[in-house]
């Protein structure tokens, strides 16, 4: 008999776990269910309006059960930062602020608090992050500013480990680290238009400022490998600012400020909506990605008194409140089409099991003014081309929140994987 009952004991324990989960995730579960069902659920409560895509302009209090991350305002946190300039080796030049001499640092010690959240987005934990990506593989796709954003990670991630260099090109555009505890991957793709692109001055010798882009053709460099990586997080934004001649099918069809004769201006609104459609069906026509897709939103750019080659600057020391000043109008059509081009990527994705989701960061960044570098990017005497930068972020900065707000997503995602295995162990 005593044999029987140690023998019983681990099925009876086992069953006693599972009932106990169980129990508490459907206790929880109903108040998140439709998210855990669609990660992008609670986002796409109201349609891709003008009126609603913007949220600054009327933001509405979410419930306990409808909590939108993306639509906030930005309060105190004394706490921050989590690193520095000199505990971080992770920092590009033009972005170590500290080290080229700025004064002030209340910029760096806030963090987002979404409506209807109490306590405020929960700041970044670099433990939990590298558990949930312990054996996997992240990818930043797109420009510097995207760079800008893998960098804020290593530095948070630099509090539990910093990663061993494991890149497979010579290329400081084509970088990956490997954070050995954790077989934990991490890549940067440089890819500024996410299309195919050709430098100005090879196709058109007298005109050195004017991209050749093929809208309709994704670039190969980010591409052809996108099959290695468990996360790959898009973006892009400022590169498309710049004159370009766009292509379709190998044949000009318009252009971007190029001022060439015989070439209709399409916008940059054109060739930016074409350049993402291109790039969400490359993600949902591939047959090596079997991962999740993350569209960072655009984060805008915050010159003041001219534009960034006529003086202009960013000398804001505090964020932007929410309810008092709107988003500029270029910055409300980059968004919108952002959106727009995601919500129906994913209906298509739905059909062929791909999974995209959506950091909807542009309101958050759009609101922190005071976090560029502006002229302490650089020695004062430094020859540069972008003198007051206004595009990037400092390190420590803003851009490290994206960081909470990814986290989040991963957590989500992480809840709906584990919804599936109660699901799976009491079928």
């Amino acid at each position: 008999m005593e044999l029987l009952h140690s023998a019983t004991f681990p099925s009876k324990q086992k069953l006693l776990i599972v009932v106990t989960i169980a129990t508490a995730l459907f206790t929880i579960i109903p108040l998140f269910y439709p998210f855990l069902e669609d990660p992008n659920f609670f986002l796409k409560q109201q349609p891709p309006s003008q009126s609603s895509i913007i949220k600054l302009q009327n933001p509405v209090v979410a419930s306990h059960e409808g909590w939108d991350i993306f639509s906030g305002e930005w309060v105190p946190n004394p706490d921050a930062p989590y690193y520095t300039n000199t505990t971080c080796w992770a920092i590009h030049e033009h972005q170590n602020c500290m080290k080229f001499g700025r004064p002030d640092t209340d910029f760096f010690k806030w963090k987002w608090k979404p409506y209807g959240c109490v306590d405020g987005l929960p700041v970044f934990d670099p433990f939990r992050f590298l558990e949930i990506v312990r054996g996997k593989t992240m990818a930043f796709v797109g420009d510097s500013v995207s760079r800008n954003h893998m960098q804020s990670l290593i530095c948070l991630l630099s509090q539990v480990e910093y990663p061993v260099d494991a890149s497979v090109k010579d290329d400081d555009y084509f970088k990956r680290w490997t954070y050995e505890t954790y077989n934990f991957t991490i890549a940067a793709f440089w890819t500024p238009h996410l299309v195919k692109s050709i430098d100005p001055g090879l196709t058109h010798p007298k005109y050195t400022d004017i991209f050749d882009l093929y809208l309709d053709e994704a670039d190969e460099s980010w591409t052809a490998d996108i099959g290695d990586f468990d996360y790959v997080i898009i973006s892009s934004g400022h590169w498309h600012y710049r004159p370009s001649v766009y292509y379709e099918n190998q044949t000009i069809i318009g252009c971007h400020y190029c001022q060439l004769q015989n070439i209709i201006d399409l916008t940059m609104f054109y060739g930016y909506r074409k350049a993402f459609r291109t790039t969400l069906k490359a993600i949902l026509d591939s047959k090596t990605f079997k991962g999740v897709m993350y569209l960072r939103t655009f984060a805008p750019s915050h010159f003041e008194g001219g534009l960034w080659n006529e003086g202009g600057d960013c000398l804001r020391k505090q964020p932007y409140k929410s309810d008092d000043h709107a988003q500029d109008d270029t910055t409300r059509k980059l968004h919108k089409i952002q959106l727009e081009e995601f919500w129906r990527a994913e209906e298509e994705a739905k059909k062929k099991g791909k999974m995209l989701r959506l950091l909807d960061t542009t309101q958050a960044m759009w609101l922190r003014p005071d976090g560029h570098p502006s002229r302490y990017g650089h020695m004062p005497e430094a020859n540069v081309t972008l003198y007051n930068d206004c595009v990037h972020w400092c390190l420590p900065g803003p851009i490290d929140n994206l960081n909470d707000f990814l986290l989040a997503m991963l957590k989500r995602e992480e809840d709906k994987g584990l919804l599936a295995q109660v699901r799976k162990m009491l079928s």
